[in-house]
C-alpha cells in the first residue's frame, strides 16, 4: 500500500474529519466567546464597577529610559495581567456555555428503555419451559 493511499485512507476516517470540523466550529466559537467577553460582559462589569477596565490593569516594573533628545532608548518593562483577567472570564464563559451544551444534549439523548422486570408467573414459566427440555 502506497503512502499516499495510506494517508488517504487515515484522513477519510470518521473520527479524523470530527476532529478537524470540531476545531473549525471551536475556533469559531472562540471568536464568539472572545466578542462577547470583549464587547458585551467587560462593558457591563465597567458599567456595574464605576468604569473598570481590566485589560488596562498592569504594573510597571521598570520605567522607559528617554536619552536627552526625548527618544526612548529602553522600552519600559510592564506587567499587563489585566488581559490575563480578561481570558480568565473568557474560559470561565466558554466553559460554562459548553456545560450548557452537554446538559441540553444529555436532556435531548434518550436512554435506552429498560426490558420490563419478569414477574413470578413469567419465572415458573421458564423453569417449566427449562425442565421440559431437559427431559
Amino acid at each position: 500500500m502506497g503512502m499516499m493511499s495510506e494517508f488517504k485512507e487515515f484522513a477519510m476516517r470518521g473520527n479524523v474529519i470530527d476532529l478537524a470540523v470540531g476545531v473549525v466550529i471551536g475556533a469559531a466559537f472562540g471568536k464568539i466567546v472572545t466578542a462577547l467577553v470583549e464587547k458585551i460582559i467587560m462593558p457591563l462589569i465597567g458599567l456595574v464597577t464605576g468604569g473598570l477596565d481590566f485589560s488596562r490593569w498592569s504594573v510597571t516594573l521598570r520605567e522607559a529610559v528617554v536619552d536627552a533628545a526625548g527618544k526612548e532608548t529602553t522600552p519600559a518593562l510592564v506587567l499587563g495581567f489585566g488581559d490575563f483577567i480578561n481570558t480568565i472570564i473568557q474560559f470561565v464563559v466558554v466553559a460554562f456555555a459548553i456545560f450548557l451544551v452537554v446538559k441540553a444534549i444529555n436532556r435531548v439523548h434518550r436512554k435506552p428503555e429498560e426490558a420490563p422486570a419478569a414477574t413470578p408467573e413469567d419465572v415458573l414459566l421458564l423453569r417449566e419451559i427449562r425442565d421440559s427440555l431437559k427431559k
